[in-house]
């Protein structure tokens, strides 16, 4: 049975998918949610939010992706623990069982596209089992406006409840998210996490884009009324969405760009933001979301009487998350572009206490950081993170980038120079000691930082140089606090500041091994350790 809804002749069977039931082909928002609830996959809450339960999977399951080794692709693939391979006969082998899995059963399909400019946009097709999961892809992605016309280049296939058999699949457990390049097709399975299906399609794009001298971004833009665009690259949780949607400032996206010849675009059509401790008060314009009819909110506690919402309940996860059209956000760009970025800034969670809350880099600076890629896992994002953990996620979002780290950050390095853009290391994580006991950096005092830098504040303010990582810290800013810009001055204890600092200096020189034989001397000397040598 096939319902009659608008699609192109480029059919299911393409891919191998036949004896279904009924498919259901570019429902409405209206259309989905009647199915949602139909199904009892999830719940309207008090004034139209649709609440679903993502199950065990309450996030990413970055060590359960794998791409499958292939002629074409294999020698452009940075190999290692991000980017495993899976041979092509155990790709069939899944492939197989996964469309004998999907005999018989309902099927929900979105015809869209990746990329808001029109010369880089990627015609994608969702292929799902939820109709839940469909909702989440019309609400992320780029609608198509002649889906009757619509040729996708890649096709996802989300299969929540086929489970993956890695005594038979070759894989790590029964979950999987599998990239076929080759055959242009996604296989996802075992986890009913929504973010699977966004976070492989940008992988996509991080292996299409760089080849046509487009640097891909694991980062939000926004532009200001002169026009001029900002870049805020940052892991999940570390406040792109949150900083980002200022309402002095026009939004272009909230966590996927890329960085053409011509400019910034988006490559969604929606937010996927963290919702957990929302308050009106510190973030209106996404709190407004979680109240509209539309959203997506995942884990989100709700009262099952009343349907109303505790979005401070984090009984279910950390990674509570609203997935919202991004013309819900007031004042969002509606084409997804922008200009070339005057400003870039690095957020990173310190778990350590140790960064500064913000500082200025040098470019040799700039590209240390965003091959470190420095920040702490924020719980729930990943399965089994619980609490804050110090990572390095070279450019901001390892576990997506596909081709060598080194490749997005000759990219970078040379947008930089062209276009003279100043970056900035701001830090959202913790002060006055590490997590556990010091404190997360007030959200007012880092949009205080931010729209100082944005505004030109900062560029006649003096400066001091960090002892420990060379980095130059304004020693003063707008509405905040003087002392709060000196990390040792927060701590109570000297001794134990000094020694963190000492661990965390030694932990960046360990990482940026890695990288040393890909790097010119300016960069490697760019880090904290070349610092303190010259001190001592």
């Amino acid at each position: 049975m096939q319902m009659t809804q608008s699609h192109s002749a480029y059919g299911l069977d393409q891919h191998g998918i036949t004896n279904t039931n009924a498919i259901y082909w570019n429902l409405s928002t209206a259309a989905l949610y009647e199915e949602v609830v139909r199904r009892r996959e999830g719940s309207i809450s008090h004034l139209g939010p649709l609440v679903v339960r993502t199950g065990q999977h309450t996030g990413r399951s970055p060590n359960d992706k794998f791409i499958v080794e292939e002629p074409t692709s294999t020698d452009h693939i940075g190999w290692g623990k991000v980017n495993r391979p899976m041979s092509p006969e155990k790709f069939q082998v899944l492939y197989s069982r996964m469309l004998a899995y999907l005999q018989g059963k309902d099927l929900f399909v979105q015809d869209c596209f990746a990329g808001a400019d029109q010369e880089y946009r990627l015609p994608v097709r969702i292929i799902t089992e939820y109709a839940w999961h469909s909702l989440f892809a019309r609400n992320m992605f780029i609608h198509s406006p002649n889906p009757e016309e619509h040729v996708p280049q890649f096709t996802v296939i989300d299969a929540p409840n086929f489970h993956a058999d890695p005594s038979i699949d070759g894989t790590r457990s029964e979950v999987f998210i599998v990239i076929n390049l080759a055959q242009k097709l996604v296989l996802i399975g075992g986890t009913q996490y929504a973010g699977e299906i966004k976070k492989s399609i940008f992988s996509i794009l991080n292996y299409l884009l760089p080849q046509q001298h487009v640097l891909t971004m694991h980062c939000s833009a926004n532009t200001g009324a002169e026009g001029d665009t900002a870049v805020f690259f940052g892991l999940s949780g570390t406040g792109k969405t949150t900083l980002s949607a200022d309402p002095s400032r026009t939004l272009i996206g909230d966590d996927e760009h890329g960085w053409s010849d011509r400019g910034v675009f988006n490559f969604e059509g929606g937010c996927y933001a963290k919702v957990i401790n929302l308050s009106a008060q510190a973030e209106p314009e996404i709190y407004a979301t979680a109240r509209r009819f539309g959203t997506l909110l995942e884990n989100v506690a709700m009262d099952s009487v009343t349907r109303h919402l505790d979005l401070d309940d984090a009984s279910l996860t950390e990674n509570t998350r609203a997935a919202y059209p991004l013309d819900y956000i007031p004042n969002s760009a509606s084409d997804g572009l922008g200009g070339h970025p005057k400003t870039i800034i690095m957020l990173t969670a310190d778990a350590f206490g140790i960064l500064p809350p913000i500082s200025r880099l040098t470019p040799e600076q700039a590209m240390y950081h965003f091959l470190s890629g420095y920040t702490a896992k924020i719980a729930g994002t990943e399965s089994g993170i619980k609490e804050p953990q110090a990572t390095f996620s070279t450019c901001f979002g390892a576990p997506f980038m596909v081709l060598p780290p080194t490749v997005y950050a000759k990219l970078l390095g040379e947008k930089i120079q062209k276009h003279s853009v100043t970056v900035w290391l701001i830090n959202t994580g913790w002060t006055g000691g590490g997590y556990g006991v010091g404190q997360r950096i007030k959200i007012a005092y880092t949009r205080a930082m931010v729209r100082a830098a944005l505004n030109g504040t900062l560029d006649g303010v003096a400066m001091r140089i960090d002892p420990h990582f060379g980095l130059s810290v304004p020693e003063t800013c707008p509405d905040v606090p003087a002392e709060l810009l000196d990390p040792r001055k927060t701590w109570a204890d000297a001794t134990s500041y000094e020694w963190q600092a000492q661990n965390l200096m030694a932990m960046f020189a360990e990482n940026f091994r890695n990288f040393e034989g890909d790097v010119e001397d300016a960069i490697r000397q760019a880090g904290p350790l070349l610092v303190q040598a010259q001190r001592t």
